[in-house]
């Protein structure tokens, strides 16, 4: 369903940047000094996952780019989520499951393809949400300004001020920071690609995925 204006409702799917500066004051800042502290978590790898992490390129690095969003999701987001493990005591990882808000007047609803988050029969308070597993060739929509909507919607109803997020188009992985100011306003920065078949930016996926369920499911 696109969205109904006449309503002011906007689904996460078709969101754009266009729509959100309608609603909030919101710009992206090109500040990678952001993700220092996340990108530096210093995780012991175990035993065997710098194998897995290789075999994980080996099996996928000849025909990944002709992956549909499914086999994606299946040859290597779900091995990694499966490898990392977000399934806790205290929060889960939940695929497809909607959440919605209202913000000055705009309902923001849809349903993320994962989000890190508390709760036993729905998502309660997310921490983290992974966005859109495009195919690399010719992809539709605009994974980075869906992450974007869903991390405000978060936001909105955490009462907090900062969420993180990451999209993946193909291969390429980019993690995003969403920070609400004392003023009011929201920025947020995005980082540079990591290229999952390249074995030094898949472990610094790992490692970044990591951090998000060691250091800001709290």
């Amino acid at each position: 369903m696109q969205n109904q204006e006449n309503n002011k409702i906007i689904t996460f799917r078709f969101a754009t940047i266009e729509q959100l500066m309608e609603i909030v004051n919101i710009k992206k800042v090109i500040n990678f000094n952001k993700f220092e502290e996340w990108f530096a978590y210093n995780y012991p790898m175990a035993e065997g996952e710098n194998d897995f992490l290789n075999e994980l390129i080996e099996r996928n690095q000849l025909h990944l780019i002709y992956y549909n969003e499914t086999k994606l999701t299946i040859k290597i987001i779900a091995p990694l989520l499966y490898k990392i493990n977000f399934n806790t005591d205290k929060f889960t990882d939940w695929y497809e499951s909607e959440i919605s808000c209202e913000l000055n007047s705009y309902t923001l609803k849809g349903k993320p393809d994962l989000i890190i988050a508390t709760g036993i029969s729905y998502p309660k308070i997310p921490y983290f949400f992974i966005q859109e597993y495009k195919k690399a060739i010719n992809p539709t929509g605009n994974p980075e300004e869906q992450v974007i909507t869903e991390m405000l919607a978060a936001m909105t109803l955490n009462k907090t001020s900062i969420i993180r997020g990451s999209y993946i188009v193909g291969q390429y992985w980019k993690f995003v920071i969403l920070e609400k100011l004392e003023t009011g306003n929201y920025q947020y920065y995005v980082s540079k690609a990591f290229d999952c078949l390249d074995f030094d930016d898949l472990k610094q996926i790992y490692i970044n995925l990591q951090a998000v369920k060691h250091l800001y499911c709290k």
